[in-house]
């Protein structure tokens, strides 16, 4: 055995093993078999044997899993000739037929095993399912059948619906016909390591799913050896970690894997460069929080001591990206193309699987974590998580409301993923989320005929949260002018679906500096229009509440706009005020133009249908929303074009004229040399190469902010072994610097030397007494 097999089995000593899941039977960790395994899954599934029905809140729950059960019901076909279970899953050809169709019947399953369900324990339905289930086997998904279409929907998908089904019925079927059943998913999903027909290593949110799966029918087939493979594939043991769904992918002395997972600045990529915290990364966590459950305490618990980095998960990978109750869409993938991840649906995952993780937490990591779910949920007043989650789910969660600890507070918070190039900037009253991508990271995903339109989501998009809970819900996705996505530069020109998806830009500096403990930060972004020859230079300058945007070198051969705003509307009749130098949106807040350059403007109603975006998920119903639109137009071919305004979110009317008329912002150079503001007591600057903006001196490509005694730097490039920075401003002493970080005296002031080597793009920072 290696050593880091040991290291890995042996250090936490099943730290987070004892869970006892709030809504679940306490289990009995003496000699747990894996009949207690079943128990403790199908616990999981239905809420348990202790669920009260008569509990008001318990019965709404129970309430729609009847719904659905009978939804399912209502059209099953039950004919002795039938050709499918339902008429609108009898694809031949979709496999994701073939997982719906398992999904259905598990859903038929958890109302028949549910305590209270008006179908718990009806004889006709458990004959409904077991001859849905000999339907399955005999026409569908057996060793003797062939695949087709999507490997997920045979070894993910439909495995663990199949897989959960059984777990339900454990006590109605014969053994021999589970034994049968169990064979079928152990061919398609055999190796909690592989996947895929031609066994790939399965990575990320695909490894734990795929472990996930090995593990459910291991515990139906008695099969111990099975789940010791489970336990050590979530730490990749056979690839001697390369492929840890746990150890940050940037660890010092991790074994190179394909990078996808979770990185220690919060980022998480999936499908190698694909920013996916709203997609794979999510369902990670959900499904691994489960996976701990039903192994805790046992011979085959996860005991690896990179298990302590999940809590880093929750603090960083996702609290900064939601939004009161809603999650950051720069993060979702290809999933908000789906009508059904609308209506803060994702954010739902995260939730349930933070209330798995919490009973078994240390101390301080269980209050830390309360707090956070406190909060999430009572934030969210536009989807009230209580009546959307499950039983167990919702018993734990009233816990922790009934409970005197305080909720975290609204996050006020400015953080940078220079791993994934995004930045989410929360203050108290709205949430700003920046989308980029550069040489390092993909631009969208559109596989499997789906997000067709997601053309410009990293083109430097814009998203604002506000108290509109509900704006990026409600059709949003399809009814938006994929064209004039907030915050972007695009060349106009009409795309094919799914032109330029997973490619990645020409161009290294896309990056920022941000203050530690502040709200304030610069980013930017060398924009390469995939397929154009749109070039432009973009820059973000976030302080507190207002966000100064700048761009120079816009240069294409077609039709160039950037948007200032396109922002769907709660109503229609909100008021759209223009003047000369600047506009403002009734709730969503003003825009300033100090060159008092000429804007267009447009309000409109938009109308769509969710298939535009996504054949394979989407609907045909027609959709119509309102949005007004704000933009600049640089006209055809423009050539060292540039843009300059100030966005000032849920300022007032009367704010955003005062703004206007004062001023206090201070462009100090937006050219191809750097892009610098002043702010009161801020200077910030996006130095492209080599050059000086005010009092600042960069030897080359860097970010830089001055804010009172703090100065911020970093190496947007991800390139350089250093970066140099010299700052003539007198008055400044005693330098406190982070590692890597030199300060020695230059004249009246200072030169700043980062070592950037092995940073990625973070910030390192010095403050002066």
């Amino acid at each position: 055995m290696s050593d880091l097999t040991l290291r890995r089995r042996t250090v936490l000593g099943g730290a987070l093993g004892g869970a006892a899941f709030f809504a679940l039977p306490t289990p009995s960790w003496a000699n747990t078999g894996t009949d207690e395994l079943r128990l403790r899954w199908q616990a999981l599934l239905t809420g348990g044997p202790t669920v009260d029905p008569t509990d008001p809140d318990l019965a709404v729950a129970i309430a729609r899993v009847d719904r659905l059960a009978q939804s399912a019901l209502a059209t099953l076909d039950r004919s002795a000739n039938r050709t499918t279970l339902w008429p609108d899953l009898a694809s031949t050809t979709l496999s994701n037929h073939v997982a719906s169709n398992f999904r259905r019947i598990k859903q038929l399953a958890v109302a028949w095993a549910t305590n209270g369900s008006a179908y718990q324990g009806n004889e006709s339905v458990a004959d409904d399912l077991r001859g849905a289930l000999e339907w399955m086997h005999t026409s569908r998904y057996s060793p003797a059948l062939p695949r087709y279409d999507n490997d997920y929907d045979w070894e993910i998908g439909g495995a663990s619906a199949f897989a959960d089904t059984l777990v339900l019925l454990y006590d109605v079927l014969p053994a021999d016909v589970r034994t049968t059943y169990t064979r079928a998913i152990d061919h398609y999903t055999p190796d909690p390591n592989l996947w895929r027909a031609d066994r790939q290593i399965a990575t990320g949110a695909n490894r734990v799913w795929i472990a996930t799966v090995v593990a459910t029918r291991a515990v139906l087939d008695g099969d111990t050896a099975a789940l010791v493979r489970v336990r050590d594939a979530i730490s990749d043991v056979e690839g001697s970690g390369a492929n840890s769904v746990l150890a940050f992918n940037d660890a010092p002395g991790r074994v190179d894997g394909t990078g996808e997972g979770f990185y220690s600045d919060g980022s998480f990529l999936q499908h190698y460069k694909h920013p996916y915290n709203g997609g794979y990364g999510k369902e990670l966590l959900g499904t691994l929080s489960s996976l701990l459950y039903l192994l805790g305490g046992t011979d085959w618990a996860v005991t690896d001591p990179d298990l302590e980095n999940i809590y880093g998960w929750i603090t960083d990978a996702f609290d900064p990206l939601m939004v009161r109750g809603d999650l950051m869409g720069s993060v979702c993938g290809r999933e908000i193309a789906r009508p059904s991840k609308q209506n803060h649906a994702a954010t739902q995952t995260i939730i349930e699987g933070t209330l798995r993780l919490i009973p078994a937490a240390p101390a301080g990591r269980a209050a830390e974590l309360t707090a956070l779910v406190k909060q999430w949920i009572t934030e969210d007043v536009f989807r009230d998580f209580l009546k959307v989650t499950d039983p167990a789910s919702l018993v734990a969660a009233r816990g922790i409301l009934a409970s005197a600890a305080p909720a975290r507070g609204a996050l006020v918070l400015h953080k940078q993923y220079p791993r994934m190039d995004k930045v989410a900037h929360h203050r108290p009253a709205f949430t700003i989320g920046l989308s980029a991508y550069s040489s390092r990271i993909y631009n969208y995903e559109s596989i499997q005929n789906e997000n067709l339109h997601g053309w410009h989501l990293s083109d430097g998009m814009v998203l604002l949260y506000d108290d509109d809970l509900g704006h990026y819900s409600g059709d949003y996705w399809p009814t938006v002018d994929p064209y004039r996505l907030p915050g972007t530069t695009v060349d106009t020109r009409r795309l094919v679906d799914s032109y330029g998806f997973r490619s990645t830009s020409e161009a290294d500096w896309v990056g920022g500096a941000s203050v530690p403990g502040k709200t304030t930060g610069a980013y930017g972004m060398e924009l390469r229009g995939y397929g154009t020859n749109l070039r432009a230079l973009k820059s973000w300058f976030l302080v507190d509440d207002v966000m100064v945007c700048a761009g120079s070198g816009i240069t294409g051969d077609g039709e160039v706009e950037t948007i200032v705003e396109n922002r769907k509307l709660r109503t229609g009749n909100e008021t759209f005020t223009a003047a000369p130098g600047w506009c403002h949106l009734e709730g969503a807040g003003g825009y300033v133009f100090p060159d008092r350059a000429p804007v267009q403007s447009l309000r409109e109603n938009r109308t769509a249908t969710w298939r535009e975006i996504n054949l394979k998920y989407g609907t045909d119903d027609v959709v119509t929303r309102p949005y007004q639109t704000v933009w600049f137009a640089h006209g055809t071919a423009p050539a060292g074009q540039g843009y300059y305004y100030v966005q000032l979110p849920t300022a007032t009317l009367a704010e955003t004229k005062t703004f206007a008329g004062r001023l206090p912002v201070q462009r100090i150079r937006a050219d191809g040399t750097a892009h610098a503001i002043r702010l009161r007591n801020v200077l910030a600057a996006n130095f492209w190469t080599a050059g000086t903006a005010a009092e600042l001196t960069a030897d080359g490509p860097a970010s830089v902010v001055v804010a009172g005694n703090t100065v911020a730097v970093s190496d947007p490039t991800q390139t350089r072994t250093s970066v140099t920075v010299d700052l003539d401003k007198p008055g400044l002493n005693q330098p406190v610097t982070d590692d890597g970080v030199t300060a020695t005296r230059l004249g009246r002031g200072w030169r700043i030397v980062v070592d950037t080597t092995g940073r990625h793009g973070s910030t390192a920072a010095v403050t002066f007494h």
